[in-house]
């Protein structure tokens, strides 16, 4: 709906301090997967001996290898750098984007801003050095910042890419290609069953604009979520009837986010074999397992990833549902992690983290 549209445009143009925002570059859809989806599915070239790279981090949205399986694109890895809070470090991506062009042809980078499953928000110092990269390897950036209203680390401030971009002058402002994302699924508000998204291009050239607008012609959103986003995009203001019970449920979940996140930190880091970073924002946190070899061997014969089986007895014995590291594109052949959620009230979150520190401290007493 073009009212949907314009508050969409309206809402970025105060985020990001006063830059224009045109309605027109803005496409809705029935979430984040499926507006991504319909940009892969432009990039991917579709010739088998030289097919079109992604870069894409490590670790990773869970569902980002499908998706690009599905398009049949290859995927790139660059690690994000864990000893520093899972920070995006540019002479990695150069690694990344030099050792790919043997086998494929990258041409976009994919980001997580506030990073998913790793809760790293990026800086301003670190999104110009992308960005500079960005142009100076010629790859379109695909941003995914679902969680931009999620941002609860001391001091830490999210700073959208458009904005960061828009004031590196012309040299970036007017060449780099950019699409950036946003779901009414994430965030403060997580309406998860009504799925809608949008995303917002820049730069981009008017083919392309033209060909998604097409391929959104056969799609026809549903008008709830629509209505929805609209309300998290333009939220109840001061004098509105809502306004206090607004305020007071929203403070209550950024308030339960950041008790959670450090709380889950502190608790995990006190196990044994566990190390965990902190989490500036998103709802996950992505704990390192350092696992007794018999247990290893245990996964081995079993034919399993140990992160899976650990997460597997998790949930059997425990009652606690945790995600397993290797699906999110982090395997490794000592190092395993698993994705936890702390989206939950705080009593809850509580209760989760006791019975998984007495199944960790049992674990280990078995193997």
């Amino acid at each position: 709906m073009p009212y949907v549209l314009q508050r969409i445009a309206e809402f970025i143009s105060r985020r990001d301090g006063g830059v224009t925002a045109d309605p027109h570059k803005i496409i809705f859809n029935s979430g984040t997967q499926e507006n991504l989806k319909l940009v892969l599915s432009l990039l991917s070239s579709g010739r088998d001996d030289l097919q079109t790279g992604v870069l894409t981090p490590v670790p990773s949205p869970h569902t980002l290898p499908r998706l690009l399986q599905y398009n049949r694109l290859s995927s790139v890895p660059y690690r994000l750098q864990q000893e520093q809070g899972w920070a995006v470090d540019v002479e990695e991506l150069h690694r990344a984007v030099t050792d790919a062009r043997a086998h494929c042809d990258p041409r976009a980078l994919f980001i997580c801003n506030p990073g998913i499953p790793t809760g790293h928000v990026q800086d301003r110092k670190s999104i110009e050095s992308v960005i500079r990269f960005a142009a100076a390897e010629g790859l379109f950036l695909l941003v995914n910042e679902v969680y931009q209203d999620c941002v609860y680390g001391p001091g830490v401030e999210f700073l959208s890419y458009k904005k960061v971009l828009l004031e590196m002058g012309q040299e970036y402002s007017e060449h780099v290609e950019l699409i950036s994302f946003n779901s009414l699924s994430n965030g403060s508000l997580g309406e998860c069953g009504l799925r809608g998204g949008y995303m917002e291009l820049l730069n981009t050239d008017k083919v392309v604009a033209e060909r998604l607008m097409v391929l959104m012609g056969y799609r026809s959103p549903a008008i709830l979520p629509q209505s929805a986003l609209e309300i998290m995009v333009n939220p109840p203001t001061p004098g509105e009837a809502s306004y206090p019970t607004y305020t007071q449920e929203i403070s209550l979940i950024h308030s339960n986010l950041s008790h959670n996140a450090q709380r889950g930190y502190e608790v995990m880091n006190t196990l044994k074999g566990v190390s965990c970073q902190p989490a500036m924002g998103g709802i996950f946190l992505f704990p390192r397992l350092d696992l007794p070899a018999r247990f290893l061997e245990e996964a081995k014969t079993l034919g399993l990833q140990p992160d899976v089986l650990y997460s597997q007895m998790l949930v059997d014995k425990a009652g606690v549902c945790v995600g397993a590291g290797s699906e999110n594109g982090s395997e490794e052949e000592t190092c395993y992690y698993i994705r936890l959620s702390f989206a939950a009230s705080s009593d809850t979150f509580q209760d989760a983290l006791s019975r998984l520190c007495s199944f960790h401290h049992q674990l280990h007493e078995t193997y």
